[in-house]
């Protein structure tokens, strides 16, 4: 694999981290962050949320290499240094969701590739809970999943959620799906918006962290969704939402000052989740893994512990939908 551009100084992870282009079976090309750990107990593999990229969990890595584990993390097409879908590199699009299962075909044949340490498991965030859940569904080969707040619905008033569904399907009509969908902003939600009352972490510490990235590198910004991938977005979740889970053990992190995700999609779903549990985080908003340093550490105590637990068990093979 080619080596692509890596931000070490701002990631802060482990000090040997480095960064391979890859492509996905269409073309589109994606780019991984991988962390390796001698005598590694595993490796993580990180579904990261929207708008992220591989160098927002390089503290992450830090603290998995801390207990043992590797590490991978992607840039999904149309955002991170990944190829852009639109002229306009600001809106963040996708033609289908399906075809971030491409991306994630190509994320397994690159672990393969490096070789990283077994057993994998899997760690996914946001829309990367939701691209997960769907690829575990569909047999991703780990031993275990953790999810922090994932994106297996959005939060909408009662009277917005019918107009958010005939939005897309009459843009797609009016070829209006590429635009950015209202009420979003091409600038990103850390450089837009100050620190006190962001729904993403109570951290100040955490909240420069993730500024501090998109300053020194624009590139890796991205701003709003565009209709499209907000019907697309739609599309999925109700698709996921009446499908049974796998048996796989599952941990979830949900926390109770949650604002963009529909926990009420979470609770649902782990009720039902043969042997999966809910971590219910007091005080945490939407990033729990990137919230203070006590809550930081209980989650990947907690996630790790989960790793640990799993790591002589099967390796998923689920074929779900």
């Amino acid at each position: 694999m080619e080596r692509a551009p890596f931000f070490d100084d701002l990631a802060e992870g482990p000090d040997n981290g480095a960064a391979y282009w890859l492509r996905a079976d269409d073309g589109v090309r994606l780019r991984i962050g991988v962390w390796p750990q001698a005598d590694a107990r595993g490796t993580a593999i990180i579904f990261p949320g929207r708008t992220e990229y591989a160098e927002k969990y390089g503290r992450a890595a830090a603290d998995l290499a801390a207990r043992g584990y590797a590490t991978l993390a992607i840039d999904w097409r149309g955002q991170g240094l990944a190829d852009r879908l639109l002229p306009d590199r600001a809106i963040g699009h996708v033609e289908d969701f399906a075809d971030y299962q491409r991306d994630v075909a190509a994320v397994i044949a690159a672990a393969h590739a490096l070789d990283l340490p077994r057993p994998w498991h899997l760690i996914a965030h946001s829309l990367g809970g939701c691209i997960g859940l769907r690829a575990v569904m569909s047999g991703l080969p780990v031993q275990s999943c953790v999810f922090s707040a994932p994106m297996w619905g959005i939060t909408l008033a009662p009277a917005t959620r019918p107009a958010a569904w005939a939005l897309g399907w009459s843009a797609a009509r009016l070829k209006l799906g590429r635009s950015m969908a209202p009420g979003t902003s091409p600038v990103h939600l850390v450089l837009g918006e100050p620190f006190e009352g962001n729904p993403l972490t109570t951290d100040r510490d955490m909240f420069d962290y993730m500024r501090s990235h998109l300053v020194m590198q624009p590139d890796l910004s991205l701003g709003g969704p565009s209709i499209h991938w907000v019907h697309k977005a739609l599309v999925e979740m109700r698709a996921l939402a009446r499908l049974p889970s796998p048996s796989l053990p599952c941990l979830t992190f949900l926390g109770t000052a949650e604002k963009i995700v529909d926990p009420g999609r979470i609770d649902a779903r782990m009720a039902a989740w043969p042997g999966g549990s809910l971590q219910m985080v007091a005080g945490a908003e939407h990033e729990v893994l990137m919230e203070t340093p006590a809550i930081r550490a209980l989650a990947f105590d907690q996630a790790t512990a989960l790793f640990d637990a799993s790591a002589d068990g099967p390796v998923n093979r689920a074929r779900i939908g």
